[in-house]
């Protein structure tokens, strides 16, 4: 979610008049509510607790409500979403962390967006927007998440087309997420939403990890 933006920035720079906040967050509901699937690759980096850690991999979203993050760095770490349930798998473990998709509270869960069926302006709270390189940036608090998230920033160009993620959390920790090599309506198989333990790997219930 990059190859566009270079054409849209000559714009913004000869002058053409930025949306509103509002206006802007309804263009990037148009363009998702009618996506059923999309694929792209994402670059993760984390910061805080003293921890420094910049992640890649392949990032699947099909509706309703399902998706999979697979890392190839670190290789064969997996997140999946099956609607239901999220699990949650790091190479080495011998256990995989299953949580009931109501409870999920990962950082991963506001990329909900990307799945279309949401206000953008309704989920988050004192909607703000600036204009940044490559397009602009809406920002709020996010509602339900007011105790652990201090404010989200969704970067989209001018076609309503998301390009990153800041996710800044109430510990002073943060979370960027970049996309590129976009691809939509691309139809994942169902296969793609579960998750099959390596041998020797039990589920357990938990709360999956950053």
């Amino acid at each position: 979610m990059l190859g566009v933006v270079a054409g849209f920035a000559m714009a913004a720079g000869a002058g053409a008049q930025a949306p509103s906040a509002m206006a802007l967050a309804t263009k990037v509901d148009a363009h998702y509510n009618h996506l059923h699937s999309l694929t792209a690759h994402f670059t993760e980096r984390y910061r805080g607790m003293g921890i420094d850690r910049t992640e890649t991999g392949t990032l699947t979203l099909s509706k309703p409500g399902r998706m999979r993050w697979e890392y190839d760095a670190p290789s064969g770490k997996i997140f999946v979403l099956d609607g239901k349930y999220a699990v949650s798998y790091t190479p080495g473990d011998s256990q995989a962390l299953r949580t009931p998709a109501k409870q999920l509270d990962d950082l991963r869960s506001p990329l909900r967006f990307l799945l279309g069926h949401t206000e953008i302006a309704k989920e988050l709270n004192g909607l703000t927007m600036t204009l940044v390189s490559g397009g602009y940036t809406l920002s709020g608090v996010p509602k339900g998440m007011e105790q652990t998230v201090q404010s989200i920033g969704i970067t989209v160009d001018a076609a309503g087309q998301i390009l990153g993620m800041r996710i800044a959390q109430t510990d002073g920790a943060e979370t960027n997420f970049a996309f590129s090599d976009i691809r939509e309506n691309v139809s994942p198989p169902d296969s793609e939403f579960e998750f099959t333990p390596p041998p020797g790997v039990t589920i357990i219930d938990g709360v999956a990890p950053i």
